[in-house]
């Protein structure tokens, strides 16, 4: 089904998990490095492009869209050999498991900053490993993310040294813990630290290894400040010519480099902000918060509002939410294809609302910290699904 006949808005992209998705990229490296996956190899980068290097690196750079990286100079632009889309939602929470497990979220499961987990009877942020009411740490229940998410990483599944490179403030999380396996962690204080980090690994002669890093500061800044910001750009530029240097050492050292996204960004505002405190009819078909994220949101109806809740929104927001059944997409193959993980339909709730344009849906609970983004993403625009594939020769 395209998305006309899901009357959803042109010019919105669906994910690619056939060939040209982030899906692929993991698909492609796992097979270099002599290990399988559920998925076709990306056309663009097939196996046999990277099963020479030495080393292998896979930098993520969160919040790196491909428009952003077309539009400047430099490096990574010079490196760039193609786009790819992200995984739906194009979120952190939904792309970054898959870039640590090699599958789609329909198989990992994992599909927001927010999620409600039925085993838990909560509403969870999976990445900082919290419950959302209170923020306190899901470890003091007892429950481990092994326990929790049920995932083999895709460390564990490849025959050599592996490695992970992220800020030292998560490197030793739960989360990453979890979905590092028996990948050595390594943790950095500056950007400047990463290369040189990275660098090193490079360096060592034998055996050779796959090299995971993530650099996450482009997009805390493109949510404070927002994505055309002075900020983001000079961050931008400091990440360039740290990655400039990088080729230098990858090439001495026979090894490759590879740099994508987790998604990309567009700016909102105040006046694109849904709030549902504006809205306590919407909120009162509701049996949960809205899960997920602001860009796409998973709304769990009470029985019986199923009619109330479509007609609020076709009522009141008309035009600026759209309302798909979660089992559609599913059905639809949004979050990749294969068999679903099992809790998978619990943690889509009973509708998927995707807000129209650059709006946000916002739905705060008592006592939390409410704060703005500038920049968002999560949505099916371009801006936020494609992403920049960047690759050194050898």
């Amino acid at each position: 089904m395209t998305p006309a006949d899901l009357r959803l808005q042109p010019g919105l992209v669906l994910p690619d998990y056939a060939s040209g998705g982030v899906v692929n990229l993991m698909s492609s490296i796992a097979a270099a490095l002599g290990s399988d996956s559920p998925y076709p190899p990306l056309t663009a980068l097939p196996p046999q492009s990277l099963s020479g290097a030495r080393h292998l690196v896979l930098l993520v750079v969160d919040g790196l869209g491909h428009a952003f990286l077309s539009g400047r100079d430099g490096a990574l632009r010079r490196h760039l050999v193609g786009s790819m889309t992200s995984v739906f939602p194009s979120t952190t929470a939904s792309a970054i498991p898959t870039f640590l497990t090699g599958l789609a979220p329909q198989q990992h499961g994992l599909t927001g900053w927010n999620m409600y987990f039925r085993e838990l009877g909560a509403v969870v942020a999976p990445l900082p490993y919290r419950i959302r009411t209170g923020r306190h740490a899901l470890r003091d229940a007892g429950v481990t993310p092994a326990q929790l998410f049920g995932l083999t990483p895709l460390f564990d599944r490849l025959p050599l040294p592996c490695h992970v490179v992220s800020p030292r403030q998560i490197v030793h999380s739960d989360f990453n813990v979890a979905l590092a396996g028996k990948a050595k962690r390594h943790g950095y204080a500056s950007l400047d630290e990463m290369f040189a980090v990275i660098a090193g690994l490079l360096r060592v002669e034998a055996p050779p290894s796959y090299i995971h890093a993530y650099w996450p500061q482009l997009d805390s800044l493109a949510h404070a400040h927002g994505v055309g910001s002075d900020a983001v750009a000079q961050a931008f530029a400091e990440l360039d010519a740290g990655f400039a240097r990088l080729v230098d050492v990858a090439r001495q050292t026979g090894s490759r480099i590879v740099v994508t996204a987790d998604h990309g960004f567009v700016d909102t505002s105040e006046a694109d902000t849904i709030d549902l405190d504006d809205h306590p009819g919407l909120r009162d078909t509701l049996l949960l918060p809205l899960c997920g994220e602001p860009r796409v949101a998973y709304a769990y109806v009470r029985s019986g509002r199923e009619a109330q809740f479509e007609d609020y929104l076709r009522t009141h927001l008309a035009g600026r939410v759209e309302a798909i059944p979660s089992e559609t997409v599913v059905r639809q193959g949004w979050l990749g294809p294969g068999a679903p993980h099992p809790g998978l339909r619990d943690r889509l709730g009973d509708y998927v609302l995707l807000p129209s344009g650059r709006a946000i849906l916002r739905d705060w609970l008592q006592g939390e910290a409410r704060y703005t983004h500038v920049g968002v993403h999560g949505g099916l625009s371009a801006a936020e699904m494609i992403v920049p594939l960047v690759a050194s020769p050898l």
